[in-house]
């Protein structure tokens, strides 16, 4: 049944209007979720970064709570650590979303973790570093299922006309919760004292997971306040006639998921962007505080800047994104994935480049954080390129596309500050940090033209094995189905609110 059709009937031959769905559905309030959810898992994952400065120092925080005698190797281990857990169960949370549902597996990833952060300063005061280093493993543990359950949700609650603009608004919600903890963490420590920087975290968390249980579900067809008519919009958008039925599992083509060449593509694009994302974000305050004396790690709203900017900038390629779409002769898809894409690495890469011809004198230091803005800000159009690929290639399993890409692109958010250590040895020479910044810059345009070159947007072929494919019911059967239990005296024509 196409899509956008006006003049569509079910069995009893009751009109079913409005298949393009309501301006404001439950669609949309489950995204606002989506998007606050990210925004709690971002600030309970940045949370240590901002209050290890204020554990480490009395003079940064309330002197009412103690202080911990840690050097720079034991701060690198608190760091780290919640990667280590992070890492480990990225696929495994894309295989279980599709499942038992990602409603669940975001509910349970979150909650355990914000309780975990309401546990932090207990065990930092009774463990010291060891025992925090375990508790930041296992949050990271927690959390690793929440990007490929994301995007499993997403598969089902994002029609392929606003998938990229869905999209684009929920993960933004990472950059704002990080901009939010950055930039109010200061206080928190100064004024509460550093144990609450993890209460207010872990509160939030706790609060944001009651709501979702309660207000969200894994499909449309769970939700007990949607429509008809938003139901059907968004079930019948997906050309892949996507997996609706939680009680019909679909057996995780594996082995061609792994020698798909689009699915390999997209793993490269992604890891190339972390790449160059990670170098960003962990080398350049070192690279500000040795070569131009600029320290900007205690500076919480010069640090939340960049993020800041990204969130907003994401807004902007989302508008530009819909005003394509507008135009008479609309972008293909394809064309407009691989743009948005290009845009989010190359821009970046140059920035970079710029970065490697900042010396210390004048104003380069106000360059320097321009420069660097740039380079974080820009990166968000690629939650319309690469970011979204996952869904475009596999609807039913974009949750675990998602999981094997995070799971290679977070190897490499490791590998890249650690690599660092082999090209610069004297930590205020420019010249050292050139040839970082220029071999970031190459991963980005690297991965780029990979995706330009190779990257596809049409449904694999594995999405719906033809032996499952013959178990399914179709959207409008089942429907037809729905409404005909019904009772006959309801109004003829289903309208949304």
């Amino acid at each position: 049944m196409a899509i956008g059709c006006f003049n569509c009937f079910n069995r009893d031959g009751y009109q079913l209007i409005g298949t393009s769905g309501p301006r404001f559905g439950v669609r949309h309030l489950q995204c606002i979720l989506a998007f606050f959810g990210l925004a709690v898992a971002y600030s309970l994952r940045v949370n240590l970064s901002v209050a290890i400065v204020a554990m480490t120092d009395r003079n940064a925080s309330n002197p009412n709570f103690p202080e911990f005698d840690w050097d720079e190797s034991v701060k690198s281990y608190l760091l780290s650590s919640f990667f280590w857990g992070y890492v480990v169960t990225q696929v495994p949370g894309g295989y279980l979303s599709a499942i038992y549902g990602a409603k669940y597996m975001l509910f349970w990833g979150l909650i355990i973790c914000s309780c975990l952060a309401l546990l932090t300063p207990f065990c930092a005061m009774i463990g010291d570093w060891q025992l925090l280093v375990f508790l930041r493993a296992v949050q990271g543990l927690c959390q690793g299922v929440i990007f490929p359950s994301m995007h499993t949700f997403l598969s089902k609650w994002a029609p392929v006309e606003e998938r990229g603009r869905l999209v684009g608004y929920c993960y933004s919600g990472s950059q704002f919760g990080t901009v939010v903890m950055l930039s109010i963490s200061g206080y928190i420590a100064s004024s509460l004292g550093w144990p609450s920087i993890f209460y207010v975290s872990g509160c939030f968390g706790i609060l944001w997971s009651v709501l979702w249980f309660y207000y969200s579900a894994s499909i449309p067809a769970q939700h007990p306040t949607i429509t008809h008519n938003e139901r059907f919009y968004i079930e019948s958008s997906s050309s892949s006639n996507t997996n609706r039925d939680s009680a019909i599992q679909l057996t995780t083509p594996w082995r061609r998921i792994f020698t798909s060449a689009p699915v390999l593509v997209l793993v490269v694009s992604h890891c190339t962007n972390n790449w160059g994302f990670w170098t960003l974000l962990t080398e350049i305050p070192t690279f500000l505080k040795s070569v131009l004396g600029m320290d900007i790690r205690h500076n919480g709203p010069l640090s939340a800047l960049p993020y800041l900017t990204m969130c907003l900038l994401t807004y902007v390629f989302i508008w530009l994104s819909d005003l394509l779409k507008q135009r008479n002769t609309a972008l293909p898809l394809n064309y407009s994935r691989k743009i948005f894409n290009t845009l989010g690495m190359w821009l970046p890469a140059l920035a970079l480049l710029g970065l490697g011809y900042i010396t210390a004198g004048g104003d380069n230091a106000k360059v320097a954080i321009a420069l660097l803005t740039i380079a974080v800000a820009t990166n968000s159009a690629t939650y319309l390129g690469f970011h979204v690929n996952h869904i475009d290639l596999s609807p039913n399993f974009a949750g675990t596309l998602m999981g094997i890409s995070n799971c290679a692109a977070n190897v490499m958010s490791i590998l890249a500050p650690l690599s660092v250590g082999v090209f610069v040895t004297d930590e205020t020479n420019p010249v050292q940090w050139r040839i970082v910044f220029f071999f970031s810059a190459f991963m980005y345009f690297f991965g780029s033209m990979l995706f330009i070159l190779f990257g596809r947007t049409d449904v694999q072929s594995w999405n719906t094995p033809s032996q499952q494919q013959q178990t399914r019911t179709s959207i409008s059967e089942n429907l037809a189905q729905e409404n005909s239990e019904e009772p006959t005296e309801r109004a003829p024509l289903y309208q949304d609110a």
